[in-house]
């Protein structure tokens, strides 16, 4: 399964919805994702959104419909693609390859938003959101 397509964002949300004890330990989340994967001359933006110890929902949306997300996480697809090999060969993000030091990094995925308490939704949920993503160990993933 390709990253940068919602199926795939589907199926690590029915990953997570049918392992709620990997979140439980983590809390109640709220929040809405704008997930953006830059290709050669588009883009692909994944909303994903939480709700307690699940995904709520999936679906794709457009540049305009991604402002209206807590946050945004944006880079090429080449970056998304090196976190989840990295959480493919190793069953969780590593190192550097994690969602929090990417970000905070900021060279090859950046956090965006528009509401400084959108953003800081990112800081207070990114380990729920990082389960939520090395879910890919478990989900067949291609480049």
């Amino acid at each position: 399964m390709k990253i940068d397509t919602i199926s795939f964002f589907e199926a690590l949300a029915a990953e997570m919805n049918a392992h709620p004890e990997r979140f439980s330990i983590l809390g109640d989340a709220d929040m809405v994702a704008a997930l953006v994967m830059r290709r050669d001359d588009d883009v692909f933006i994944a909303e994903v959104r939480f709700a307690g110890l699940s995904c709520e929902s999936v679906r794709e949306i457009d540049r305009a419909a991604a402002g209206a997300a807590d946050f945004r996480l944006e880079g090429d697809l080449a970056a998304w693609q090196a976190m989840f090999a990295d959480i493919d060969a190793n069953g969780a993000a590593t190192g550097r390859q994690t969602i929090n030091s990417l970000a905070l990094l900021g060279t090859d995925i950046v956090l965006r938003g528009d509401d400084p308490m959108g953003e800081d939704k990112f800081s207070r949920f990114n380990q729920t959101l990082q389960e939520y993503l090395d879910g890919a160990a478990r989900v067949p993933t291609a480049a």
